[in-house]
């Protein structure tokens, strides 16, 4: 599970779903917390990403505008997320399905909820039809 966003201007939908690096990043904290940073059990561009997270506030937890997501990388939103175009949507998605992923569910916690449902709705899902 994961934020999508269906459209052109990648920047935008970077910092719409921004937070859910955030969110994620605590639970890489844990990770790391727990086995180490470089036990090589956490991938080392995952304990870069939350070096610099500092004073996470929970009461912004899981919420789109996070302010302490300032953290989050590009980098990490773009691995994190399914931005852009349908085009891109659908390749990330095979992407994920040669690696065996075989259910997804999408968060659509930004300000362009109705079109990528609808995006999904009628391009992307109907392109798995398979």
């Amino acid at each position: 599970a994961a934020p999508a966003y269906v459209g052109d201007d990648l920047d935008h939908a970077r910092e719409q779903c921004r937070w859910f690096g955030g969110m994620v990043g605590n639970h890489v904290a844990d990770l790391v917390a727990r086995y180490g940073e470089h036990s090589g059990m956490v991938p080392d561009e995952l304990t870069a990403y939350i070096a610099s997270r500092e004073g996470y506030d929970y009461a912004h937890h899981g919420r789109s505008g996070n302010p302490d997501a300032g953290f989050v990388s590009d980098a990490v939103i773009d691995r994190f997320c399914l931005l852009g175009p349908v085009a891109a949507h659908i390749e990330k998605l095979r992407r994920l399905k040669d690696l065996g992923v075989d259910q997804f569910a999408l968060y659509a916690m930004h300000d362009a909820k109705e079109s990528t449902i609808d995006a999904y709705g009628a391009e992307i899902i109907p392109a798995f039809a398979d």
